[in-house]
């Protein structure tokens, strides 16, 4: 699979340097991971939420993921979703779209990749279910990303191949829990990239995790997590195998990019200037911005966007 990758990089680069209408970054689609703390800021605080949309605009943002379960011992979209509806109001008239993000580090959720964490997965999702049933349509989420990532549980270095099946087995669920509520609503998660490299086989078929992943999910927002777009370790050679199979499978792929500091410092662009992640984004879409699956770029935080560039 990779040296098929590697074809269809060494294809990509030589349409971008034939066709220089290829997307560039700026105009490729582009939409941010927004946590619990900033997320329920701009739920309960309109300030807040009039910064955000202002900087994201700035920034040509057009989806918020917008986090949608619990934080601190409250959850709103349960006992407030008016907020939930006036904020996604919001955010629809500025031109934005809002994705439900599901999945927390403060509820610990890469567990409900567990068997017996399940049904909290599903309640976890049926509540946005639930919320965009009894919304007016200007209210209603447009999508929704899931993150839960069992590389987290301590058990991962003795366990990872029961564990990613268990992660097969929860898409599975969601995405039956989705359909079965009747609501178009485009389902992914997030992904690092190097599932396509880690063979599984489930259901009969052995292939790459990331491939039984796709078949399941309508998009992938893949965690691509480099400070640089070319080369055999860049942004672009990493997100190939998934592109080429989205475009095999009908399906979407947004290639994700991180902001926050790691001690490994090719996996971020803090260490880097704004303008350097611009330049590599550029790059990224000349390379990938005419294929059919690319679904423009995620970044990885609001928060930690606006700390990085000076801005809190």
């Amino acid at each position: 699979m990779k040296r098929f990758a590697a074809a269809l990089l060494a294809c990509a680069c030589t349409l971008a340097q034939a066709a220089p209408a290829a997307p560039a970054a700026a105009t490729a689609p582009r939409a941010i991971w927004t946590w619990e703390e900033d997320s329920y800021d701009m739920l309960e605080q309109p300030a807040a939420a009039g910064r955000a949309i202002d900087f994201l605009k700035s920034k040509s943002v057009d989806t918020v993921f917008l986090y949608a379960d619990a934080f601190g011992g409250r959850n709103l979209i349960v006992t407030q979703p008016q907020l939930y509806r006036r904020l996604v109001r919001r955010l629809h008239a500025s031109g934005m779209k809002a994705y439900a993000l599901l999945g927390s580090g403060y509820l610990h959720t890469e567990r409900y990749v567990l068997p017996q964490h399940r049904a909290q997965a599903l309640a976890m999702l049926q509540r946005v279910l639930d919320y965009n049933k009894s919304a007016a349509p200007e209210e209603r989420f447009d999508g929704i990303n899931v993150d839960i990532e069992p590389h987290i549980l301590a058990e991962w270095s003795t366990r990872k191949m029961e564990l990613l099946a268990h992660f097969v087995d929860l898409s599975g669920a969601l995405m039956r829990a989705k359909h079965a509520s009747g609501q178009d609503l485009p389902l992914g998660p997030a992904i690092p990239f190097w599932l396509d490299g880690i063979l599984l086989d489930h259901g009969g078929e052995k292939k790459p995790v990331s491939e039984h992943v796709q078949d399941l999910y309508d998009y992938v927002a893949l965690m691509d997590y480099r400070d640089h777009a070319l080369g055999g370790d860049g942004i672009v050679s990493h997100a190939m195998d998934e592109l080429a199979y989205a475009d095999k499978v009908g399906k979407r792929v947004l290639i994700g990019v991180e902001t926050l500091p790691n001690s490994i410092k090719k996996v971020s662009f803090e260490h880097l200037k704004e303008a350097d992640m611009e330049r590599e984004l550029g790059l990224t879409a000349q390379q990938v911005g005419a294929m059919k699956p690319f679904g423009g770029f995620v970044i990885h935080h609001y928060g930690q966007y606006r700390r990085w560039l000076g801005l809190d």
